[in-house]
């Protein structure tokens, strides 16, 4: 694993759908970073993939890739349900992981990736990009300033209406498909965020013919009557956007508030929109932390902690539970 402060990182990629080719592009954009190779279980498509972005080799299976001395770091971007799987497999042979959100498909799985990081003394890292955004970083600090005071209620949504596939990763239930853990997540992640881990939760969904989930509600309610209204659904287009109603004002992060986005400030009838100057898909932020994280020995991020993680997809499994939700 490279160290040197000067030396360009060498990246991997394993899983190269949609997302891998946004990574890739804004990869593109980091200086001292570049991606080394990428893999596939089709060597077609490694070898287009590559050629896109000029990546030094194409390989047709995982287990190559993960043994190349000169990748220094992979970015995981398989379904859900291979998470764990491929993140152990880059642990076990002493490569930096940063890996798709959600982390895994459970707790228990996401304990096991971070022993094994541990154990190998590796460093390991979530990708919710979101939390590295600056928009969303701008809110958090006026969150922090109770610039309007306190939270009083938090409502975030993300919706979108795909073009039923049943042969689609969305909707394959095995896969770990459904509104839940691919956009209800970013709603939950909102409240977390923010206001932490509550204390009650009350959750309901409806359900796909394949008992894959089609939408979902939740309220987390916490000790100091605050309370966040999340929804995630693949039923309709929604507004997607996060709204935190304070004491003395709004803050809203318009839509759609995952990805670099804007946002409005809300007080005594006057608004006030604060616009960011983007010029990538947004995965740039958290891969220039990542990139830090490396280069200063560390094994776990400051920002996207274990702890973090941990409480995250525990909220998901309390929320699956409820809903009766099971990928087994």
């Amino acid at each position: 694993m490279t160290t040197q402060q000067h030396k360009t990182i060498n990246w991997g990629i394993i899983g190269l759908g949609k997302i891998a080719h946004k990574f890739a592009q804004d990869l593109l954009h980091i200086e001292d970073a570049k991606l080394y190779a990428v893999a596939s279980r089709h060597q077609d498509k490694a070898n287009a993939f590559a050629q896109t972005y000029s990546a030094k080799i194409a390989f047709g299976d995982y287990e190559s890739l993960v043994k190349d001395p000169n990748i220094d770091a992979i970015y995981i971007a398989t379904p859900h349900v291979f998470h764990h799987e491929h993140t152990i497999l880059c642990l076990t042979h002493k490569k930096a992981v940063l890996c798709e959100k959600p982390f895994a498909m459970n707790l228990s799985e996401v304990d096991d990736m971070i022993a094994t990081a541990k154990a190998n003394h590796t460093l390991v890292m979530e990708a919710m990009w979101t939390y590295f955004l600056p928009h969303y970083q701008f809110v958090l600090q006026h969150i922090k300033d109770e610039t309007f005071g306190k939270i009083r209620t938090i409502e975030a949504d993300f919706g979108f209406k795909p073009e039923i596939d049943m042969t689609s990763r969305v909707f394959n239930k095995s896969l770990g498909g459904g509104s839940l853990l691919d956009i209800g997540i970013y709603p939950i992640f909102a409240a977390l965020s923010t206001l932490g881990a509550p204390i009650h939760i009350e959750s309901k969904a409806t359900f796909f013919d394949n008992d894959v989930d089609s939408s979902c509600l939740m309220l987390f309610s916490y000790d100091n009557g605050v309370e966040a209204r999340l929804k995630s659904t693949l039923l309709q287009n929604t507004p997607t956007e996060a709204i935190f109603y304070c004491e003395y004002g709004t803050i809203k992060i318009n839509s759609r508030f995952q990805e670099p986005s804007n946002v409005t400030l809300i007080s005594e009838g006057k608004e006030s929109t604060t616009t960011f100057d983007y010029s990538t898909n947004g995965y740039y932020y958290e891969t220039v932390h990542f990139n830090q994280l490396l280069r200063d020995h560390k094994t776990e991020s400051d920002i996207m902690t274990f702890n973090f993680s941990r409480t995250l997809l525990g909220l998901l499994d309390t929320v699956r539970l409820q809903i009766g939700l099971n990928y087994k």
